[in-house]
């Protein structure tokens, strides 16, 4: 097992920028982005899974998803979060920029949560990749919410899922 890659963050502005180094080719970062049966298997924070992931990756195509708590020594055990992504641009393998919000079963948005504006740049360096995530809010205030929420952590423990999946991609 390698060695776990910290992340990086900073908040400028309205914006929360999160970096963190892959040791991955780019091509297979952004895959893991992009390809349903990859999200289903990383996007989600420690003691969650992601039991629905719809994705239809083109701009215009919608992300529908929900993350489960699984573990029963959590406060949230059995309960569910929902989220609902719609894609704005995308450019392989480099970009990819959506809109994020929270959601209810059947997609419908919620309007007490922020939605974000997120671009995900794929970065080459090395034979890894740099992902640089920066989430735009409608306020500074916002972003406070979102990070007295936990988001950091969360942000960690998925990424972390994430790098052992391409790890593990990497070995087949």
């Amino acid at each position: 097992m390698q060695k776990k890659e910290e992340i990086i963050s900073k908040v400028e502005g309205r914006e929360l920028v999160l970096e963190r180094v892959f040791n991955a080719p780019r091509e297979l970062v952004f895959k893991a982005f992009s390809k349903a049966d990859h999200l289903k298997r990383w996007w989600a924070t420690e003691g969650w899974e992601t039991p629905v992931c719809n994705v239809d990756f083109r701009p215009g195509g919608v992300w529908h998803y929900c993350m489960k708590c699984t573990d029963e020594n959590q406060e949230y055990y059995g309960m569910e979060s929902w989220g609902k992504a719609v894609y704005q641009e995308i450019e392989e393998p480099n970009r990819i920029v959506l809109i994020d919000s929270f959601s209810d079963a059947d997609g419908n948005i919620s309007e007490e949560m922020p939605s974000t504006k997120m671009t995900l740049l794929f970065l080459e360096e090395d034979g890894k990749t740099k992902l640089i995530s920066r989430s735009e809010y409608g306020s500074e205030e916002a972003i406070q919410a979102v990070i007295d929420m936990g988001a950091l952590q969360g942000v960690s423990e998925t990424w972390d899922k994430l790098a052992g999946l391409l790890e593990e991609l990497q070995n087949i």
